[in-house]
Protein backbone atom coordinates (compact mmCIF):
# COMPACT_ATOMS: atom_id res chain seq x y z
CA UNK A 1 0.00 0.00 0.00
CA UNK A 2 1.47 3.30 -1.15
CA UNK A 3 1.43 6.09 1.43
CA UNK A 4 2.75 9.61 1.05
CA UNK A 5 2.84 12.00 3.99
CA UNK A 6 3.76 15.65 3.50
CA UNK A 7 4.93 18.10 6.13
CA UNK A 8 6.64 21.45 6.40
CA UNK A 9 4.07 23.93 5.19
CA UNK A 10 3.18 27.12 6.98
CA UNK A 11 2.73 30.87 6.87
CA UNK A 12 5.74 32.72 5.48
CA UNK A 13 6.43 36.31 4.52
CA UNK A 14 7.27 37.16 0.91
CA UNK A 15 10.92 36.45 0.23
CA UNK A 16 11.06 33.71 2.84
CA UNK A 17 11.84 30.04 2.49
CA UNK A 18 10.33 26.71 3.39
CA UNK A 19 11.35 23.11 3.02
CA UNK A 20 8.57 20.63 2.41
CA UNK A 21 9.04 16.94 3.09
CA UNK A 22 7.24 13.88 1.81
CA UNK A 23 7.80 10.53 3.46
CA UNK A 24 6.93 7.60 1.21
CA UNK A 25 6.17 3.97 1.97
CA UNK A 26 4.92 1.02 -0.03
CA UNK A 27 7.22 1.70 -2.98
CA UNK A 28 10.81 0.96 -3.93
CA UNK A 29 11.69 4.54 -3.24
CA UNK A 30 15.26 4.55 -4.52
CA UNK A 31 14.18 3.86 -8.10
CA UNK A 32 10.91 5.76 -8.03
CA UNK A 33 10.18 9.06 -9.74
CA UNK A 34 8.60 11.52 -7.34
CA UNK A 35 6.67 14.68 -8.05
CA UNK A 36 5.47 17.80 -6.28
CA UNK A 37 2.26 19.47 -7.36
CA UNK A 38 0.43 22.47 -6.01
CA UNK A 39 -3.13 23.71 -6.14
CA UNK A 40 -4.04 27.30 -5.48
CA UNK A 41 -7.60 28.32 -4.59
CA UNK A 42 -9.81 28.24 -7.66
CA UNK A 43 -7.06 26.84 -9.87
CA UNK A 44 -6.17 23.46 -11.29
CA UNK A 45 -3.50 21.35 -9.70
CA UNK A 46 -0.17 21.95 -11.42
CA UNK A 47 3.08 20.02 -11.56
CA UNK A 48 5.93 22.08 -10.15
CA UNK A 49 8.87 19.67 -9.77
CA UNK A 50 9.88 16.14 -10.70
CA UNK A 51 12.82 13.96 -9.76
CA UNK A 52 13.47 10.61 -11.39
CA UNK A 53 14.93 7.66 -9.56
CA UNK A 54 18.23 8.43 -11.27
CA UNK A 55 18.18 11.96 -9.89
CA UNK A 56 17.21 13.98 -12.96
CA UNK A 57 15.03 16.96 -12.19
CA UNK A 58 12.53 19.09 -14.02
CA UNK A 59 10.66 22.22 -12.95
CA UNK A 60 7.75 24.31 -14.07
CA UNK A 61 8.88 27.57 -15.65
CA UNK A 62 7.13 29.54 -12.92
CA UNK A 63 9.36 28.08 -10.19
CA UNK A 64 12.71 27.57 -11.90
CA UNK A 65 15.54 29.07 -9.91
CA UNK A 66 13.47 29.23 -6.71
CA UNK A 67 12.36 25.62 -6.08
CA UNK A 68 14.70 22.69 -5.60
CA UNK A 69 13.59 19.08 -5.41
CA UNK A 70 15.85 16.57 -3.69
CA UNK A 71 15.64 13.15 -2.12
CA UNK A 72 17.13 11.07 0.67
CA UNK A 73 16.80 7.44 -0.32
CA UNK A 74 17.92 6.27 3.13
CA UNK A 75 14.87 8.03 4.61
CA UNK A 76 12.45 7.34 1.74
CA UNK A 77 11.83 11.07 1.67
CA UNK A 78 11.59 13.65 -1.07
CA UNK A 79 11.98 17.34 -0.33
CA UNK A 80 10.96 20.59 -1.96
CA UNK A 81 13.05 23.59 -0.98
CA UNK A 82 11.17 26.77 -1.78
CA UNK A 83 13.07 30.05 -1.74
CA UNK A 84 12.16 33.64 -2.55
CA UNK A 85 8.52 32.88 -1.83
CA UNK A 86 5.90 35.01 -3.56
CA UNK A 87 2.24 35.49 -2.68
CA UNK A 88 1.35 33.58 -5.85
CA UNK A 89 3.09 30.53 -4.40
CA UNK A 90 0.25 30.25 -1.90
CA UNK A 91 -1.29 26.83 -2.44
CA UNK A 92 -1.68 23.35 -1.05
CA UNK A 93 1.39 21.37 -2.02
CA UNK A 94 1.04 17.67 -2.77
CA UNK A 95 3.53 14.87 -3.12
CA UNK A 96 2.78 12.46 -5.95
CA UNK A 97 3.94 9.11 -7.22
CA UNK A 98 2.66 7.29 -10.27
CA UNK A 99 2.86 3.52 -10.05
CA UNK A 100 1.72 1.40 -12.98
CA UNK A 101 -0.46 4.21 -14.30
CA UNK A 102 -2.12 5.01 -10.99
CA UNK A 103 -1.53 8.27 -9.19
CA UNK A 104 -0.94 8.29 -5.47
CA UNK A 105 -1.24 11.50 -3.46
CA UNK A 106 -0.44 12.69 -0.01
CA UNK A 107 -2.87 14.71 2.06
CA UNK A 108 -1.18 17.98 1.11
CA UNK A 109 0.48 20.70 3.12
CA UNK A 110 -0.63 24.32 3.04
CA UNK A 111 1.84 27.05 2.11
CA UNK A 112 0.65 30.60 2.64
CA UNK A 113 2.79 33.56 1.61
CA UNK A 114 1.61 36.79 3.13
CA UNK A 115 2.94 39.81 4.94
Amino acid sequence: QVQLVESGGGLVQPGGSLRLSCAASGIIFSISAMNWYRQAPGKQRELVATMTGAGSTNYADSVKGRFTISRDNAKNTVYLQIDSLKPEDTAVYYCNHNKWGRDYWGQGTQVTVSS
